[in-house]
């Protein structure tokens, strides 16, 4: 099944919050020996909508009609969204060199 989420993201207002840079993020990592990765497969399917932004992602099929939960891929702000709350749970591990004995 796909949603069309198309009229909804012209209603929405941009969020500008940045991405990192993939180049950026592979330059800090030059000199390390050990690096960490985190697997986010599927992470805005764990991101809770707020209860009135729920039915803005209705849709109908023959077996009724229903809305997201959670945060569905094609939403225009998923990626800010994710970022920013990525961001936040990991804001005191960010930028930081971490050294183990």
């Amino acid at each position: 099944m796909c949603i069309d989420f198309t009229d909804l993201n012209k209603a929405c207002p941009k969020d500008s919050y940045p991405l990192p840079r993939i180049d950026a993020l592979i330059d800090s990592m030059s000199g390390c020996e050990l690096m960490s990765f985190l697997d986010a497969f599927q992470g805005y399917n764990q991101i809770r909508l707020a209860h009135d932004d729920q039915e803005k992602t209705s849709f109908v099929t023959d077996q009724g009609i229903f809305y997201y939960n959670v945060m569905p891929f094609g939403l225009k702000n998923a990626g800010a969204t994710y970022q920013r709350l990525v961001n936040n749970m990991f804001r005191e591990q960010i930028g930081g060199i971490w050294k183990f004995t």
